[in-house]
């Protein structure tokens, strides 16, 4: 039983370690968007003071299509959480309807566990799509940064 259960658990250690590093970027992202707009309010007082120079509204155009793209890819990050912490919960009932089986011989119950694994691995090839899809937009960031320096 234990052995059959062994899948499912490492699976939910590998989730638990790709929630950790989605949980880190969803942190440094929350950060930058914060830095990000600290810096347009700051660039707004100049502006209603009448001071904002060229430079200064270049800078503001940067800074919108910035958010707007960290804005798209804090929703990645999330989705990427959310599908690593749906496929957790479908290894933990994976584990828990193998447990059953052994415990009752239920075929059903066999079959069950086989199609819990399945949508857990589903919702981790989900996450790791929205990982992948985040990675593409951060990359997008800094080529704005790079070309509106």
């Amino acid at each position: 039983m234990i052995q059959s259960m062994l899948a499912p658990g490492i699976m939910i250690s590998a989730c638990g370690l790709l929630l950790l590093g989605m949980n880190n970027k969803y942190s440094v992202i929350v950060n930058r968007i914060r830095v990000l707009d600290e810096e347009k309010r700051k660039l707004k007082l100049t502006a209603d003071e009448g001071k904002l120079m060229s430079h200064h509204e270049k800078r503001q155009n940067s800074l919108n299509k910035q958010m707007k793209v960290f804005s798209y890819r804090i929703r990645l990050v999330r989705n990427a959480v959310v599908f690593y912490s749906i496929a957790v919960a479908f290894f933990i009932l994976a584990c828990l309807a193998i447990g059953l089986n052994f415990a009752t011989q239920n075929v059903n119950i066999a079959n069950a566990a086989i199609v819990l694994f399945l949508l857990g691995m589903s919702s981790v090839f989900s996450g790791v799509t929205f990982a992948c899809l985040e990675v593409i937009k951060g990359y997008q960031i800094v080529q704005i940064e790079i070309r509106e320096s």
